[in-house]
């Protein structure tokens, strides 16, 4: 039996992270802008709709990891490890789902609303309501920060199979172009 992830999966794995990762980037950046900046509405924009996109393909990862079982862990690896991991991973999707969503809630309850790549000018769902807004605000901000975190860990405990256990468990998310020989993988 493979012990891989399939080429979806993979490529959802890593588009995701690679997107997540910029989005998180691009929100931090946006602290920057000072408010009543006009490009600061603009680049808000871009982050709404951009942040929107990507909890499309988030859906979509999601929809495909409960159709394709992901292939089993070594039983090698201790149970404890395999609790953790399988914990880990859904409280990634959880917090996947939520940072994208609350963000898009909250705007859709703020004066500014969602425009969809500063194009089209989406209905909000309810009425500008500021603590609503700040409400559905702060769990963006602090789920996008509990997601940083979780993908940090996430990320260290992949470098130790491979750089420290040399197991197989790196390798099943990894495409096979690039490999570790140079490890002994």
């Amino acid at each position: 039996m493979d012990q891989r992830y399939t080429r979806t999966a993979m490529t959802l794995h890593w588009l995701i992270a690679i997107l997540l990762l910029s989005q998180f980037a691009f929100g931090w950046y946006l602290n920057d802008i000072p408010r009543g900046v006009p490009a600061r509405g603009y680049f808000v924009n871009l982050h709404k709709s951009s942040g929107m996109l990507i909890a499309v393909l988030i859906v979509m990862r999601l929809v495909w990891r409960l159709s394709h079982k992901p292939p089993p862990l070594p039983d090698t690896l201790p149970r404890w490890q395999q609790r953790a991991a399988a914990a880990s991973h859904n409280l990634l999707y959880v917090l996947m789902l939520l940072m994208p969503l609350s963000g898009y809630l909250g705007s859709n309850f703020s004066k500014h609303g969602v425009n969809f790549f500063n194009l089209v000018k989406l209905a909000p769902w309810g009425p500008d309501n500021k603590l609503v807004y700040t409400l559905f605000n702060q769990t963006h901000l602090i789920s996008s920060w509990l997601l940083l975190a979780l993908v940090m860990l996430h990320v260290a405990a992949a470098l130790k199979h491979l750089f420290v256990d040399h197991d197989t468990i790196f390798s099943r998310m990894w495409p096979r172009r690039f490999s570790f020989r140079f490890l002994g993988h």
